[in-house]
């Protein structure tokens, strides 16, 4: 073959392979997804060399939310939730193992906090409808506290079933279900051999690996600062679950109270002294129930819990402004 034939295929499969390197570079970017989804907005952000099959991640992450939330969500007449609602009052209901791990779940941090957690919230939070600005009558309110009482559910872990020994005792994972959802999602991302993401479902977040190089910087919003950040935290490898009475609120026009969704169990009655708690530790299903406890139980008693199990610690912001932080965080800037 002549000398200049030679040279211009040499060059032609030069070119081939830096062209193939070129695209295999623009492919290789963060990928984002977001979807209304379990009431609030989930979120997706991860890194990915393939347009394809990052597409076909987004979406399996996206699917596992929706098929969580349907299953779950006490607004959906025909899921588990609604069903194990409706029956177990009247005998045990047969339940998914999942379902019973997640109550099971719910019922030992109901035990480990002596009821500032306590998912038969519902039984009185049923009744508001923070859209509309309504709330039980407080006649109301007063007869159904004897619904919310953890101990009135009943496990049975041979038959995998549920029953509540009080008739109006009702059930809502709002304070567990996100969390566990999130760490679904992360170990979806796993499985399909993604290292550096982050999903996040309303208040709960947990972020996989780091920002390739750079730690995810994750902000805690202001309470009162409109969409304002009140600190930001480097975080990797972990979860973060934030509560806040600013997420499902209305403003009673008798006494000017803000009336939100945490509600304390012992009164029925939205938990008046913190604006905002968060949670952070290895996965959202201890962080999202652990934060709603600490909302609940206030400064002192919320550290305290907090600085008791291994592995966690919290920041709070009273509805004053004023920040208080577990010991393992020390004063951060």
């Amino acid at each position: 073959m002549p000398l200049n034939g030679l040279l211009t295929r040499c060059c032609q499969r030069l070119l081939g392979v830096c062209l193939f390197l070129m695209a295999s570079q623009i492919q290789a970017e963060w990928r984002y997804e977001q979807q209304a989804i379990m009431g609030t907005e989930v979120s997706l952000t991860f890194w990915h060399e393939d347009s394809s099959a990052a597409k076909t991640v987004a979406t399996a992450v996206m699917n596992e939310m929706h098929r969580i939330d349907q299953a779950f969500s006490p607004y959906k007449p025909d899921s588990e939730l609604s069903r194990l609602n409706r029956e177990a009052s009247r005998a045990p209901v047969k339940v998914s193992d999942e379902l019973y791990r997640i109550i099971d779940k719910a019922l030992y941090y109901s035990r480990l906090t002596q009821g500032a957690f306590d998912i038969s919230f519902a039984s009185v939070g049923q009744h508001y409808n923070y859209r509309e600005g309504k709330q039980p009558s407080d006649e109301n309110r007063q007869a159904l506290l004897v619904a919310i009482d953890y101990r009135q559910v009943k496990l049975d872990p041979r038959a995998t079933t549920v029953y509540f020994s009080q008739p109006e005792l009702q059930l809502d994972l709002g304070g567990i279900a996100k969390g566990y959802a999130v760490d679904r999602s992360i170990e979806i991302l796993k499985r399909m051999g993604v290292n550096n993401a982050t999903v996040s479902a309303g208040g709960d977040s947990r972020v996989l690996g780091d920002k390739r190089g750079r730690p995810w910087m994750v902000g805690i919003k202001n309470p009162r600062g409109q969409e304002s950040i009140a600190l930001t935290l480097p975080l990797a490898d972990t979860a973060i679950s934030t509560s806040g009475d600013y997420e499902r609120y209305f403003i009673d026009e008798l006494t000017g109270r803000r009336i939100h969704h945490i509600l304390n169990p012992q009164t029925g009655q939205s938990a008046g002294e913190l604006a905002s708690v968060s949670v952070i530790g290895p996965q959202g299903f201890d962080t999202d129930p652990l934060s709603t406890s600490v909302f609940v139980l206030g400064v002192e008693k919320g550290i305290a819990l907090i600085e008791s199990i291994q592995g966690f610690d919290c920041i709070i912001i009273a509805r004053d402004g004023k920040l208080s932080f577990s010991s393992g965080l020390g004063q951060p800037e």
